[in-house]
């Protein structure tokens, strides 16, 4: 197997269980896997490959635990700019009644390929649009794409099934379909042996906004086949004053009570939360999913995240749909993760190292993932080198942490790695051409946006 040698680190930020940070140090990687963490490790003559890392800070790749990557497609839209959650969900189920395989294809390159250059090595995708009117199997074409770019992928298959205030009944699936393509989609691709490159997810899309019997053949699926569950909750308040009109409880003692909580389960956002709500997300050991810039364009609000580490919850991060961040960037995430809780909380928010936790070990472990987010002996070489010579970064060459989770930007990552394979190099995508990427996503949204525009108050404007 091909032995890579990554020679003289300015600093490894190893995220370990001791957050051990070594100056001037190796990492050694032997074809999907670390061999060997810290100083002058083997003769460079003994090895296939040496990448010198002098000038760069070594970390472990990060881990996006929410996205929507076809929403790639439905950003920078007129009507869903200045407008809070449920008005921006109205205008964008209307286009997405119009989604086709190539749109899911394009949203999927654009997205993934964000990541990817933004610091991110695995990422979960939550794609629940499935319009009546085509092929139900997009699922298979987001991993055709992924497949492409070379990041490791966390599909789940996610579904509407009850039309109503924003769900146009041209996305509202049979849940007998939904189950049945859920099914095909573990035989056919969910993958649980170590180093895995492609795992597969169950999420029906919003508790209260589904049949239950979605959710209640989706946790069978998962306990017969050992997949996880994911979905959305407590986002908004227009949610919580829904379930609390209808069912007379918040949306976390709604899932409670159903028993749709547990340890093989994630939701996104959980930001209206009460006490009692966190201390049952920490009794039965349900993840969060973070999304701090897309609360902040829609409106939700900030996710009581001190509280629910306090309490031992554990929490990733999530860029969410590009549509609802307008990126697909980890690095914009993990430092407005850091500056709305410090304003929000002040001393109480969360450091840069822990959102880096958060970013890295916090993912892998919503995951079920051991073998991820760290720079260790035995663990996926899943990496990023982030170049901190560069002149925007002059003067602030201090704490290494400080400088990622602060003052980087997606312009500082030089090179990444996932499973030992280079994915990004010099900052741009090695496995597509960019430039023709670029123009081809471009053509496809715009024939999107084109047929769902007079549906749409104001697309037209946006599409000229």
């Amino acid at each position: 197997m091909k032995k890579i040698l990554i020679k003289n680190a300015d600093w490894i930020i190893t995220m370990d269980e001791e957050k051990s940070r070594l100056r001037n140090s190796d990492v050694l990687i032997e074809g999907r896997e670390i061999i060997g963490v810290g100083e002058n490790l083997i003769d460079q003559s003994l090895v296939d490959e040496v990448i010198d890392a002098r000038g760069r800070i070594l970390m472990p790749g990060m881990v996006n635990t929410h996205h929507h990557c076809f929403q790639s497609l439905t950003r920078n839209i007129t009507a869903c700019n200045e407008v809070d959650l449920m008005p921006w969900l109205t205008a964008q189920y209307k286009i997405f009644e119009e989604l086709t395989p190539e749109a899911v294809d394009a949203g999927a390159l654009i997205g993934l390929g964000g990541l990817l250059k933004s610091g991110c090595t695995t990422a979960a995708d939550h794609h629940y649009a499935f319009p009546n009117k085509i092929k139900r199997e997009l699922i298979d074409v987001e991993i055709e794409s992924a497949q492409k770019l070379g990041i490791r992928f966390y599909p789940t298959r996610g579904s509407l099934t009850l039309e109503g205030a924003h769900i146009p009944k041209g996305l509202v699936e049979e849940v007998d379909d939904v189950l049945n393509d859920c099914e095909r989609l573990i035989n056919t691709y969910h993958d649980d042996s170590k180093f895995s490159m492609l795992q597969i997810g169950l999420s029906p899309t919003w508790p209260q906004f589904d049949m239950p019997s979605v959710w209640e053949g989706s946790l069978e699926l998962a306990k017969k086949y050992g997949v996880r569950i994911h979905s959305h909750l407590a986002e908004g308040v227009d949610e919580v004053k829904y379930s609390r009109e209808k069912y007379n409880c918040t949306p976390t003692e709604y899932v409670y009570d159903k028993g749709w909580m547990g340890s093989n389960v994630w939701y996104a956002h959980s930001i209206h939360l009460t006490d009692t709500d966190i201390e049952k997300f920490a009794e039965t050991g349900t993840g969060v999913a973070h999304c701090p810039v897309c609360n902040m364009k829609v409106n939700s609000g900030v996710a009581r995240v001190p509280d629910l580490l306090a309490a031992g919850v554990n929490i990733g991060l999530g860029v969410d749909g590009a549509a609802s961040s307008n990126s697909s960037n980890m690095m914009t995430d993990i430092r407005v993760a850091y500056l709305v809780h410090q304003l929000t909380y002040g001393s109480r928010g969360p450091t840069a190292e822990k959102i880096l936790e958060m970013a890295t070990i916090g993912g892998a472990k919503i995951l079920g993932r051991e073998d991820i987010g760290r720079i260790k002996v035995g663990m996926a070489a899943d990496l990023v080198l982030f170049d901190w010579s560069r002149y925007e970064l002059s003067g602030g060459c201090n704490d290494p942490v400080s400088a990622i989770v602060m003052s980087s930007d997606s312009q500082m990552i030089d090179k990444v790695l996932v499973n030992g394979e280079l994915v990004v190099d010099g900052g741009r995508l090695v496995n597509i051409d960019e430039e023709s990427t670029g123009r081809h996503v471009n053509a496809v949204a715009k024939k999107l946006l084109a047929s769902a525009a007079h549906k749409v108050v104001g697309l037209e404007q946006d599409i000229r």
